[in-house]
């Protein structure tokens, strides 16, 4: 159908950009000689996986035991989940691997973490496999990079009667908070040294370490190099948002993903109009507002040809109504009650969050709907 009859909000997909981000993120892996386990926890989409991924063999990462879940049943087989998995999901996380036959990498972070998975993994006569989390600087989770807690949790893995120890993972997630190119190759650097750093101590201790993992997707495309690395994981890649746009790692017109919004109302009096696309629809995520202080909860721009209304976003965001304050009268002839805008997110990872598929355009029109999964 046309999407000036589609029901709003809705989340949009545009697969010729989707396409062209996955081509740009697979020839930069192949060029920095590292495999690439993308992160599906935006998409969480089998559909868009099947482009990303399309060898069900190959690696990916997700968040949540339900996305790994869900991909292990539609074909994939080395699933990492990138959160640390405490004990009492770990029934969840033998199903998938009885059902499947996929193998289910988990993370931890603490002697205490592995104590309690083993014995639970004792209980369910089942194995697994964990990568040791490295804090690379961010300072959220993981253990300092060749620390003595890193060599205790390694030791316990190493002891444990049904746990094996995989290898390392670690990822910058301050990348998001910098700004130039210098900046971020230099925290790519930090990523890589800490990871690799990390290995080489627990090898040296007697350990295996296959695996040395890291990633985010401003330091993957602005490392200088990723010697001693495995694999990379990087996500945001493949929809791209303001948040990404405003630090100049990606253009406006590589985000893939935007959210249809209707004109519901003009407020004459204060000045604005108002659109069916708030706080739910769109998130509360200002993250670009940062480096664009212009963006508050997403630009406007036009239905049919994507460019840019000139100035205009949301600045406020309630439950279903965002407010878009106009410089001009003349803005409510150009968009009266029933107009349609499309709407760049800041953060699609938190925006797709609200939506339970995607409507794929293709000329103009919404072509097909691909599902997506949500909860944990």
């Amino acid at each position: 159908m046309k999407i000036a009859k589609a029901e709003t909000p809705r989340l949009l997909l545009d697969p010729d950009r989707l396409k062209r981000n996955i081509d740009m993120m697979a020839s930069r892996a192949a060029a920095l000689g590292v495999a690439l386990r993308p992160h599906l926890k935006t998409p969480k989409s089998l559909q868009v996986a099947a482009r990303a991924v399309p060898n069900q063999s190959a690696p990916i990462t997700v968040s949540t035991l339900r996305e790994a879940e869900y991909f292990a049943e539609g074909g994939y087989r080395d699933i990492l989940c990138a959160a640390a998995t405490t004990a009492n999901k770990l029934a969840h996380a033998d199903k998938i691997q009885r059902e499947t036959g996929a193998r289910i990498l988990l993370v931890a972070d603490s002697v205490a973490m592995a104590a309690a998975a083993d014995i639970r993994a004792g209980e369910l006569g089942a194995t697994f496999q964990f990568l040791i989390e490295i804090d690379c600087g961010e300072h959220r989770s993981g253990v300092l990079p060749g620390s003595k807690d890193l060599m205790d949790i390694a030791a316990a893995l190493k002891t444990a009667s049904n746990l094996e120890l995989a290898g390392v993972m670690t990822h910058a997630g301050h990348s998001y908070a910098l700004n130039g190119k210098t900046a971020l190759a230099d925290l790519a650097e930090e990523e890589r040294a800490a990871a690799v750093n990390s290995a080489e101590a627990l090898r040296a201790g007697g350990h295996e370490c296959d695996i040395v993992s890291v990633g985010s997707t401003p330091t993957v495309l602005h490392a200088r190099h990723l010697e001693g690395v495995s694999e990379a994981r990087a996500g945001v890649y493949l929809f791209w948002d303001l948040a990404q746009a405003s630090r100049n790692i990606c253009r406006l017109d590589d985000i893939a993903v935007t959210v249809l919004a209707t004109v519901i109302g003009h407020n004459r009096a204060n000045g604005s109009l108002v659109v069916d696309a708030g706080a739910l629809a769109l998130s509360k995520d200002i993250s670009a507002n940062a480096f664009l202080p212009d963006v508050h909860y997403g630009y406007l721009c036009d239905a049919a040809s994507m460019k840019r209304l000139e100035g205009l976003s949301v600045h406020d965001a309630y439950q279903e109504h965002g407010i878009v304050p106009v410089p001009d009268p003349q803005w409510f002839d150009r968009l009266p009650i029933g107009a349609q805008v499309r709407i760049l997110p800041n953060h699609t990872c938190m925006t797709c969050a609200a939506y339970d598929s995607y409507d794929i355009l293709h000329g103009g029109e919404i072509v097909e709907s691909w599902p997506r999964v949500n909860g944990w």
